[in-house]
């Protein structure tokens, strides 16, 4: 086997934010660092946060609100978030010339181009001096005792290091490298591994009607979920009709409750598109519209509602002629629109894969993990940061300030004993 002639203080697998941010503290802190990434370059799902923008983080004025976004885990997020929260990351990187805007609390470089925030980490790298091996594959881990010994490369090479960071990510976009290595190797650590499903997912419904409405993305509306007819979640927001069923935020950050529901029974989906009404209120409102020009035809009223397509098919789910005129519909084709547009019912068959996921549920165990230093509690020379852990929030930056804090962390800790 041939070894690298060079001995790291710290060596970190995988070239994700976790990973990028860790090698930047530890270089910082004066470590000898060594980056190893089996893509052929640093960042790849980077690029696709935010549609592209690059969605940084998310201003959170309460640390537990914060926290809690993160579902019953989140706890373990205190320590993190209170040494490198939302304000450290904002003034990391704006301080080291990375200019950043605020959209409504979501955290963007000024740019909006997740290109200029790789190429920034990238020339941090380079700042610090950090070794990077792209194209560069892990054989296997070696330990002797409690003490990880060194990383065999499938080239046969092998990296000795005094810490070592496991940051190669989840099961979520496989295409960009994030294929569950991880989860291998802290297993075979002896680490337990919380199941792991998709998360931040696209919905699969079994209507076939969402293909005629796809592409058409609504603002504001209600969405609920039931399971054996029991109503289990509720929310607000942003949806958006696909081929297969729905996406969009809302749907996005509900599907990982979803997930669980379809493990326990059947699944129904219902849209409430005026979530802020009653079915009287919205009664109410739909005689005042009627009324102002009593000749006008009804499609035209919902066309100033909804797109043409939607108003199309909510008529034709009514049982109401498209050309009726206000002057003619009955009370009882009315009250038949009214409840319709409060209650779509849609049955649920299944989440997209991982292929089609923003993140990973489930992950390597929180309670094999040091909170305060992201350190193994099993291996004296190992850590863990980003989504190859137990933990995952939802849309608008959550999980890249996740992936920051414990990168952070995890750097940092791996370079204090570096004199």
């Amino acid at each position: 086997m041939e070894k690298d002639s060079k001995k790291y203080d710290v060596a970190i697998i995988g070239g994700g934010p976790a990973g990028i941010i860790a090698a930047i503290r530890a270089g910082q802190l004066g470590a000898k660092v060594v980056l190893i990434e089996k893509n052929e370059k640093l960042g790849i799902k980077l690029l696709m946060t935010g549609g592209g923008r690059c969605n940084l983080t998310h201003i959170e004025k309460n640390l537990r609100e914060f926290c809690a976004k993160f579902g019953k885990e989140g706890d373990f997020l205190l320590s993190p978030f209170s040494v490198f929260g939302t304000k450290e990351t904002m003034d990391f990187f704006e301080n080291n010339g990375l200019e950043l805007k605020d959209e409504k609390g979501n955290i963007f470089p000024i740019s909006e181009k997740s290109k200029d925030v790789l190429n920034f980490l990238i020339n941090l790298l380079k700042k610090y001096k950090v070794d990077v091996l792209l194209s560069t594959e892990v054989a296997d881990i070696e330990k002797k005792g409690k003490l990880i010994s060194s990383i065999v490369l499938m080239n046969g090479k092998e990296i000795k290091a005094n810490q070592y960071i496991i940051s190669s990510g989840g099961r979520s976009y496989p295409s960009t490298g994030s294929s569950g290595d991880s989860f291998i190797w802290a297993k075979r650590l002896g680490h337990d591994i919380v199941d792991t499903k998709p998360a931040l997912t696209p919905i699969e419904t079994k209507e076939q009607w969402t293909k005629t409405l796809q592409g058409i993305s609504l603002d504001d509306v209600g969405i609920s979920f039931s399971c054996n007819q029991k109503n289990e979640i509720e929310g607000r927001g942003d949806i958006l009709f696909t081929h297969f069923g729905f996406s969009g935020p809302l749907i996005l950050n509900m599907s990982r409750t979803v997930g669980d529901l379809l493990e326990k029974g059947k699944v129904k989906m219902a849209i409430d598109l005026f979530p802020s009404k009653s079915i009287e209120q919205l009664d109410k409102f739909l005689i005042g519209l009627f009324n102002k020009n009593r000749k006008k035809h009804i499609s035209k009223y919902l066309n100033d509602l909804f797109p043409e397509k939607l108003s199309d098919f909510i008529l034709n789910f009514s049982s109401i002629p498209y050309e009726r005129i206000s002057n003619d519909i009955t009370k009882e084709e009315r009250i038949r629109l009214v409840k319709f547009m409060k209650k779509i019912d849609i049955t649920v068959l299944g989440l997209l894969g991982f292929d089609k996921a923003m993140a990973t549920h489930g992950g390597i165990s929180l309670k094999t993990i040091d909170s305060k230093t992201m350190k193994s509690k099993l291996i004296n020379n190992l850590y863990f940061a980003g989504e190859a852990i137990n933990l995952d929030g939802p849309c608008g930056g959550y999980n890249l300030q996740m992936c920051w804090s414990t990168g952070y962390i995890a750097g940092q800790n791996a370079a204090s004993g570096v004199k």
